[in-house]
């Protein structure tokens, strides 16, 4: 795909992201939707509602009505989607920079668009056969003001409130100022939770830390767990449909432990998880203890979401699916990412131990990551050949589902380009950081050798 990513398109606003390109691919999608009335919802960044007026614009000119949902977490943007029975155009860049946005498209069931979806708007949009209407057939707008208290209201519905409202629990809690922070403390106090903040003022510059909730930008949320004995640290990404998690110590948690540490519980014998091929040998373990199956996509939600619904069509139950990244799936819910709800079922794990215990059985491995920039495209492709001519000489078994993946059995390192921003990651595994780290450093030698 051109224009869409593995995530929506994203882009530096007014620079690869303008609100004319916003305008273009709302009439696209406008045009190939068979939906009188679509929703518009936005994250917290400055330029977010010049960029949903410019959505509003297209979708008018092709004849289409919008509900204007304001600032709304992107797990919320999706439950209104399937509570109304109407697409959304979610206007976010999740967790990159705040000079970025972006749009993603969700369909009329709440769920991420699949790749042929995008595809068919795709071709509308570089055709420029949009379906604009004459004046007076043009679509209208109206404001919602409650799609963030109606999904307040759905969670609260679909978790376990007794259990975690039973255990007296102390939750420290960073938004990271993006959209969830007008939903996540309300949730966490309605769940009988003690709750403390930082970094809980919605603000689009981003000003406490940046967006993406990695452990080098969360090192306040570390401290207020261990000033306020928290039981558990929760960050958000910029619209709320990831969670990271800090132990009740203050130590920052491994999205690959925490995320085969649910798996494990809610995975039976026969079932199938789904990941991404930067998979960690902690899910191949949880998922090989369950007795269940494990099924690898390319990197980025879209894919995930595509192969569960092949999946589901197929009869095969996949009740939890996702990435290291605080990303997760739990397709009995809903077949979308939702941070706070993946932090209310870690919560109901906490409510009977303590978080590090939770994790400890998968705490054995090291992981690295590690992002490098390139000027253009001709400079990325010649830096991608470099490393799979590398990668062709090295005797361990080589995949190229998404990216350059090398297994070594021990240990694995993955190279591909990011579908969102000018950067080629690089990541590892090993059972020691020595070791990640030096398969690291060899990729990045060969990445750098095709920079020359």
């Amino acid at each position: 795909m051109e224009v869409f990513g593995s995530s929506g398109t994203r882009g530096i606003v007014n620079e690869s992201l303008t609100p004319s390109f916003a305008m273009e691919v709302a009439q696209a999608a406008g045009s190939v939707w068979d939906d009188d009335r679509v929703g518009i919802a936005r994250d917290t960044r400055v330029t977010g509602e010049m960029i949903a007026d410019a959505v509003a614009s297209g979708l008018a000119s092709v004849g289409t009505d919008i509900d204007r949902l304001g600032v709304t977490p992107t797990p919320a943007a999706q439950a209104y989607a399937e509570r109304a029975g109407i697409p959304v155009v979610i206007v976010t860049a999740s967790h990159n920079p705040p000079e970025f946005n972006g749009i993603k498209l969700v369909g009329s069931d709440g769920v991420g668009l699949s790749v042929d979806e995008l595809e068919r708007i795709e071709e509308v949009f570089l055709a420029d056969a949009s379906d604009t209407r004459a004046w007076n057939e043009v679509g209208r707008s109206r404001r919602v003001e409650t799609a963030n208290d109606d999904y307040l209201d759905e969670l609260l519905d679909v978790v376990d409130v007794d259990r975690i409202a039973g255990a007296n629990l102390t939750v420290a809690l960073d938004p990271g100022h993006g959209a969830a922070s007008l939903t996540s403390p309300q949730f966490f106090r309605a769940l009988g939770c003690d709750v403390v903040t930082v970094n809980a003022q919605p603000d689009g510059h981003f000003p406490g830390r940046d967006a993406e909730p990695i452990p080098e930008n969360l090192d306040d949320l570390g401290r207020l767990v261990q000033a306020t004995d928290a039981d558990l640290g929760i960050a958000h990404d910029g619209d709320g449909d990831r969670a990271v998690f800090f132990d009740e110590t203050g130590e920052y948690m491994e999205g690959d432990a925490t995320l085969a540490a649910l798996v494990a519980a809610e995975l039976d014998p026969g079932e199938t998880t789904v990941s991404a091929v930067n998979v960690s040998q902690r899910l191949v373990d949880a998922v090989s203890a369950a007795d269940a199956e494990l099924e690898l996509t390319p990197i980025g939600s879209t894919y995930i979401v595509s192969r569960i619904r092949e999946l589901q069509k197929q009869g095969i139950s996949v009740p939890i699916a996702g990435e290291g990244n605080g990303g997760l799936f739990f397709p009995r819910y809903r077949l979308a990412r939702d941070g706070a709800f993946t932090a209310a079922r870690f919560l109901e794990l906490v409510a009977s131990r303590n978080a590090s215990e939770i994790v400890a059985p998968y705490s054995g491995y090291h992981n690295i990551r590690v992002n490098l920039t390139y000027e253009d495209r001709t400079e990325r492709d010649a830096m991608l050949d470099a490393a799979a001519e590398w990668a062709r000489d090295v005797d361990v078994e080589l995949s190229t589902q998404d990216g350059i993946r090398l297994d070594y059995g021990d240990a694995w390192v993955l190279t591909r380009p990011s579908g969102t921003e000018p950067l080629i990651r690089l990541y590892a595994e090993a059972g020691s950081e020595q070791r990640a780290q030096e398969l690291v450093d060899h990729v990045r030698e060969a990445l750098e050798r095709g920079r020359q």
